[in-house]
């Protein structure tokens, strides 16, 4: 069980988007949740993504600033999973 950076609920973790933090600090999206690096969670839905980047709860879970095209990113598969 792994906790949404957005809306704070405990969910599996296959039903989570993971966002991590590499060694070489670099900020990606990890479709398989294996790779290397700190990650931070959030559920499939735009609502949790916009408030988890209005409270930067995910730049606190991973300890770093988040590029915009990161949270652009992460909206853009948010739809699409959404629309499905």
């Amino acid at each position: 069980m792994r906790q949404c950076t957005g809306c704070q609920e405990m969910k599996n973790k296959r039903e989570l988007i993971r966002v991590i933090k590499t060694p070489e600090d670099e900020i990606t999206i990890d479709a398989t949740g294996k790779k290397n690096g700190r990650g931070a969670y959030l559920c499939n839905s735009l609502a949790c993504l916009k408030k988890a980047r209005k409270t930067r709860a995910i730049e606190r879970s991973l300890k770093t600033t988040i590029p915009d095209e990161i949270y652009d990113q992460l909206e853009k598969e948010l739809t699409v999973v959404e629309q499905d």
